[in-house]
């Protein structure tokens, strides 16, 4: 899976608001032959399928007397002249169900990431420093879910290990089960 993290920052200047604001653009979604329209590439890894997820943030400061209030617009976005499957290398209609399942666990990652941003920012006070502050929250949690994605794979062994990819598939299930309703539609899962 890939993974971009960008950020831009928008300072919108000196306006009252009461309270952080968080939003998602993007709800949850599930996978379909059809977001993997990109040119299989061949990265070494030997991998069948790749999804191309990142998360575009930007926030809006209002500033009164030294309190700082962002609103927060984070989103999730899956590109699919980026994601591919290499089709020639399905043997069935099982396999090509069980990639698109494991790519979902690479899209459901992302997601969390994206929720648990929104989470995290709504409820953070900031300061003066603001900016680093928001940065800090952004590359602390990003980390966290580049290195579930690295665990992911390595244990699934990118899907060719089924005991551990159902270990997965319920771990996803479960997450996405007790979530904080934030975005989360129907996951089909």
């Amino acid at each position: 899976m890939g993974f971009r993290f960008m950020g831009v920052i928008c300072i919108t200047g000196l306006l009252l608001c009461v309270l952080n604001k968080a939003r998602a653009q993007e709800g949850y979604h599930r996978l379909s032959l059809n977001d993997f329209r990109g040119d299989p590439r061949s990265d070494g890894d030997n991998a069948i399928a790749y999804t191309h997820c990142s998360i575009d943030y930007r926030y809006h400061v209002m500033a009164e007397n030294n309190h700082y209030n962002l609103s927060f617009d984070v989103k999730l976005i899956l590109d699919r002249s980026q994601s591919w499957l290499d089709k020639k290398r399905v043997q069935s209609q099982r396999m090509l169900t069980d990639i698109i399942k494991h790519e979902q666990g690479h899209y459901i990652i992302a997601y969390m990431e994206q929720q648990e941003i929104l989470r995290i920012a709504n409820r953070t006070h900031f300061d003066a420093n603001y900016q680093a502050e928001a940065n800090a929250i952004f590359n602390r949690i990003h980390t966290k879910y580049e290195q579930l994605t690295v665990n992911y794979d390595t244990d699934t062994r990118h899907m060719q290990d089924n005991v551990q990819q159902r270990s997965w598939d319920v771990y996803f299930k479960k997450r996405l089960a007790y979530m904080p309703p934030m975005e989360i539609a129907d996951s089909g899962y």
